[in-house]
């Protein structure tokens, strides 16, 4: 286990390098100047945009600004909001515990409903409860997010006033108030995972149940049940974690329409923002973050599978 984690190390640190040569590259593909943006109303002042473009290491070639950049990342400084007038770090900070909340509820939602419903399709193939539980997956895949939250909107908060159409408390703050808060943001994004899983669950499952070791196992009378939870789904299981890792990963990344739609104060709408107002540190900051947040969880979804499937600690 030590080797693979080093080995996994090794690999992760030169996608990291080149990464970043993508997210500084790609960030200066940007149209527009930042210093006409930040001048404001003195932006056909000459001296005022030389000033800036300096102030911003702008007038530099773009391998100085890569390597300023990147020696700071190293030591933790992301550097710091044009716009806002803060460190990007401490933005990403403030912005990671509020998607962090949401992925983390979302994602549950998803696996609660898609992974069973998954089971439960390939289980009773070509039955009612499969054409059913297929009609839900098509029903979630085929539902934009931004309707499905308008309409979850106008039902339990202007209808029903069950809860609160928009806004975000700190979990720390009122655990009861956060929940309101994040419930319907956290469903809109989990139907949307529950059909995808549900549906390469029950590929995964039909797959499995097809295979020798599972008609062997029926052969030698063991109950149905035990031939489904814990010979069948353990090995389909692995393609789940693949998409389940990826779409946690996704959800991270920030959900720009949900957090745009429910006033969600997180990654998405964070990037949007600066995107529009040419914050180039910030962009650099968040997507450099995300992308580590992808590296580790195709880390964690590595010693999944070895935990899952014995075999692949041999191997």
């Amino acid at each position: 286990m030590t080797g693979f984690l080093l080995r996994r190390v090794g690999q992760i640190i030169p996608t990291l390098i080149i990464l970043s040569f993508m997210i500084f590259g790609l960030q200066q593909l940007m149209p527009g100047d930042p210093a006409i943006i930040l001048a404001g109303e003195e932006r056909g002042d000459p001296q005022v945009l030389a000033q800036i473009r300096a102030e911003l290491r702008l007038d530099q070639p773009i391998w100085a600004q890569y390597l300023h950049w990147i020696g700071n990342v190293v030591q933790g400084d992301f550097g710091f909001s044009w716009r806002i007038r803060m460190p990007v770090a401490e933005l990403i900070l403030q912005k990671l515990p509020v998607t962090a909340q949401l992925a983390t509820m979302a994602f549950i939602i998803g696996v609660a409903i898609g992974v069973p419903l998954g089971i439960l399709s390939a289980t009773r193939r070509d039955t009612p409860a499969d054409f059913l539980a297929n009609g839900i997956a098509l029903f979630g895949i085929s539902t934009p997010n931004f309707w499905l939250g308008i309409m979850m909107i106008l039902l339990f908060s202007v209808q029903l006033g069950w809860l609160p159409p928009s806004g975000y408390v700190p979990l720390w703050e009122d655990p009861v108030q956060s929940l309101s808060t994040t419930i319907m943001p956290a469903f809109v994004l989990g139907t949307g995972i529950a059909s995808v899983l549900m549906r390469h669950t029950r590929a995964a499952m039909l797959t499995a149940l097809g295979q020798d070791y599972v008609r062997t196992a029926r052969a030698k009378g063991l109950a149905e049940k035990t031939v489904v939870w814990k010979h069948a789904l353990r090995n389909a299981l692995i393609p789940v974690v693949t998409l389940g890792t990826i779409e946690f990963g996704r959800l991270l990344a920030g959900a720009v329409l949900t957090e745009q739609i429910f006033t969600i104060p997180g990654f998405g709408k964070l990037v949007v923002d600066a995107v529009f107002n040419r914050d180039y540190p910030v962009v650099q900051g968040v997507v450099l973050a995300t992308a580590l947040i992808f590296v580790l969880l195709s880390l964690v979804a590595d010693l999944l599978y070895m935990a899952i499937n014995p075999r692949l600690r041999a191997a």
